[in-house]
């Protein structure tokens, strides 16, 4: 393999060691005599690595016994629609923030459900800063309230948990496992795999037990979290290899240390790179200080006329898919849990040696 460093926000890079697994494993599987994407995902096989890869991630999380964790299709994207589905429980009424692309997505398929409470907006600042807690305007009766902790799009990530006297929902899909967090503060949590999990086709949902078991009338039944907890998340078949693939990552990072050990090497990536950023003039960052992402960081170009040159240049140093997105411009460096601290020290070397030619 030739040194690339792959900064997409999704799909994104997976760990080399986890590639090379997948490379070893794609004809034949332990001792199935087949590929895992051959076999039946009621067999022997899959289901004991099934049951590992659900005891990893509850290992490496501390997911609480009285959750359930579920490995499901749809993206977050169909999340959107299955926490009104399954949490509104005869109530009209959900609290969201609205922070950024996702939860403004969030938003709009929450309506189809109930009427929605924007508890706070950041659009008026352009996605780059959040209201601190005290200011937002909670409806106590609403049914949950639902949050991205970090948005992929403006690099903004909440310093904070909100604290609510009903369920917390959160889309983790630009951030779980990243870091330690309290699981135990959550009514659910889901995240699609294509970032920090795994490849895109699967979605994790771990959701406390007693938000189970009522759901609006005449829903699709694969959107009930009772179908999918009563069988194992394989009331259908499920996608089997982003299940494996998800598994082979788990275990990569419980050989790094686990959480608490990605988190120190997350937050010195991070680091690193808005250090760079914030020493020169010719790159800025525009999102409040307190408010950054570790795991995406944009930045823009003084003269974005240099956009297009700037972007061949690092594809010829094989840093690749730094274009950032269309509503924000400039460059959007994703550095999730695969990307090694290396590739953002050729990033930062070559963003100063581009600087020394072009500024």
């Amino acid at each position: 393999m030739s040194q690339i460093y792959n900064f997409s926000a999704g799909p994104a890079m997976l760990p080399t060691q986890v590639l090379k697994q997948m490379q070893g494993e794609l004809l034949e599987y332990g001792n199935a005599k087949a590929s895992v994407m051959e076999i039946s995902h009621r067999g022997a096989d899959f289901m004991a690595m099934a049951q590992k890869s659900e005891a990893d991630l509850r290992g490496l999380m501390n997911i609480p016994d009285n959750y359930k964790v579920l490995f499901l299709q749809g993206g977050a994207s169909a999340q959107f629609s299955m926490v009104p589905i399954n949490l509104l429980r005869g109530k009209t009424t959900a609290n969201y923030a609205h922070t950024g692309h996702w939860s403004k997505k969030a938003i709009a398929e929450g309506e189809r459900y109930c009427k929605v409470n924007i508890c706070t907006d950041s659009s008026g600042n352009k996605y780059t800063n959040i209201d601190d807690f005290s200011k937002w305007h909670i409806d106590e009766k609403g049914a949950y309230l639902h949050y991205t902790p970090n948005e992929t799009i403006a690099g903004l990530e909440f310093d904070y948990v909100p604290e609510v006297d009903m369920p917390l929902v959160a889309d983790m899909s630009s951030t779980i496992l990243s870091r330690e967090i309290d699981v135990s503060k959550y009514g659910v949590i889901y995240a699609g795999a294509q970032k920090n999990i795994g490849i895109a086709g699967l979605t994790i949902v771990i959701v406390r037990e007693d938000l189970i078991g009522s759901v609006v009338k005449n829903q699709p039944i694969l959107f009930d979290y009772a179908t999918q907890a009563n069988n194992d998340s394989m009331y259908n078949t499920p996608s089997t290899y982003p299940w494996y693939v998800a598994a082979r990552v788990f275990e990569w990072l419980k050989a790094q240390g686990g959480l608490s050990a990605m988190a120190k090497i997350n937050q010195n990536k991070a680091n690193t790179l808005y250090e760079a950023i914030d020493a020169s003039d010719f790159y800025s960052n525009p999102v409040a200080k307190k408010y950054r992402s570790w795991m995406n960081v944009p930045f823009l170009l003084a003269d974005e006329n240099l956009n297009g040159l700037f972007l061949e240049k690092a594809t010829n140093n094989g840093l690749i898919t730094l274009k950032g997105h269309r509503s924000v411009g400039g460059m959007r460096a994703s550095i999730y849990n695969a990307m090694p601290q290396e590739g953002v020290d050729q990033l930062v070397g070559f963003m100063q040696d581009f600087e020394k030619e072009n500024g």
